[in-house]
């Protein structure tokens, strides 16, 4: 039985674990029952928004799922939906589709602009459905706040395709820190770099043009909140700009900032350093894990390759396993894909807990946990660094 994420380890995956005489006996009879509980045989009608990103996703090689509807405002992007999921039911926006496919429908797939993200993402959960959502999940706090209070209201599902997060080195990290090898994990060097992504007024995708670098932070806290759960609760950020790049009162933001790199402080009292730029001469998504064991590098545009440096044995290469190959994954889904292998896992681990009733991975407080950072970081770039107070989005302590 191939385990539905790196964390996870689903109930009729418990049961088949079992072994010997009379127990496997009862087990097999148990297994039987949790997996007609569970609805294996099940198929989650999704529904996908967004004909450009939302088109490079695999959800038709699940086998637990099927794409019943699409919808793109644009015409050619509609047309790119239909012939990606072979799915005929084509919508000219998401306020039609939920109003006629709503009873076709168990869960929409929103990867619609940055800023409507939480506008569609509460409309469709108000609709009764459950929600994965395109990065970030919010561009303000009052937009966090929004999608923690309807997702607790609605009682659906929440998930962010956070690709930082199923990165095999991620994956490999975050094994390791639960293994315990790290020792204390007390610094990190998170990066996201993007040159000239948000330099351009490129149409359809406009809402890009000067969007501030710590609104699109989850590339890069991902890959400390997706290894330790820890929280960024304080931020000291700098900006600076870099031509070519929008003025501020040529941006709808009113940004003027091109490059945003922070100083965070953990709730555990350790330190991550962030960075997201949109001006540099250096490309992609990459970590560096210290600790007071063992040290982690991932590779890097600029030719590092991925190393694990241990403490009074120096430094060696890091065979990051290629988990796309294993039975994490659906057979038809253990293929190359896109950010880093990360595509098929996003898919295949909202499935399954659609599947399994239980929370995705990266559930909304997750979600929030590296979204709302990065909100406040840009704050402290307009103070000149000041160090803020990031608000906590996570669930209320239950009453004894």
């Amino acid at each position: 039985m191939r385990k539905s994420n790196d964390i996870h380890l689903s109930r009729r995956a418990f049961c088949r674990s079992l072994a010997g005489g009379a127990v496997a006996a009862v087990a097999v009879a148990s297994s039987k029952k949790a997996e007609a509980s569970d609805g294996e045989d099940r198929k989650i009608r999704i529904a996908v928004v967004g004909g450009n990103f939302g088109a490079t996703f695999w959800w038709h090689e699940h086998p637990n799922c099927v794409v019943t509807a699409v919808t793109d405002l644009i015409p050619d992007r509609r047309e790119r939906l239909v012939q990606r999921f072979n799915c005929k039911n084509a919508y000219e926006s998401l306020e039609v589709m939920l109003k006629k496919a709503a009873d076709s429908l168990d869960a929409v797939a929103v990867f619609s602009g940055a800023p409507d993200h939480v506008k569609h993402s509460v409309m469709s959960m108000n609709a009764g459905k459950h929600v994965i959502c395109a990065v970030p999940a919010a561009i303000s706090l009052e937009e966090c706040q929004l999608l923690k209070e309807t997702k607790e209201k609605t009682g659906r599902k929440y998930m962010m395709a956070e690709s930082s997060y199923y990165r095999q080195p991620c994956i490999a990290a975050r094994e390791l820190y639960q293994a315990g090898k790290f020792g204390n994990l007390f610094y990190s060097e998170v990066e996201y770099y993007h040159n000239h992504i948000c330099s351009r007024p490129s149409y359809p995708d406009v809402w890009r043009y000067g969007f501030p670098p710590m609104f699109y932070p989850t590339h890069s806290t991902g890959f400390l909140v997706g290894v330790t759960k820890e929280r960024l609760v304080e931020v000291s950020c700098l900006g600076t700009r870099e031509e070519p790049f929008p003025r501020p009162e040529e941006n709808v933001y009113r940004n003027p900032f091109s490059n945003e790199l922070g100083l965070f402080k953990t709730n555990r009292g350790n330190v991550c350093r962030a960075n997201v730029c949109w001006r540099i001469a250096a490309g992609g998504e990459r970590a560096q894990w210290f600790g007071t064991e063992m040290s982690a590098y991932m590779s890097s545009s600029g030719g590092l390759s991925n190393a694990i440096e241990t403490a009074g044995k120096g430094r060696r290469p890091w065979n990051v396993p290629q988990y796309w190959k294993t039975d994490r994954l659906p057979e038809r889904m253990r293929h190359p894909s896109g950010h880093g292998g990360s595509a098929v896992f996003i898919c295949a681990e909202f499935i399954d807990a659609l599947v399994e009733n239980r929370d995705p991975a990266i559930d909304v407080y997750e979600s929030l946990a590296m979204t709302a950072p990065g909100i406040v970081a840009h704050q402290s770039a307009f103070k000149g660094g000041e160090q803020l107070k990031v608000p906590s989005f996570d669930p209320e302590p239950k009453k004894a």
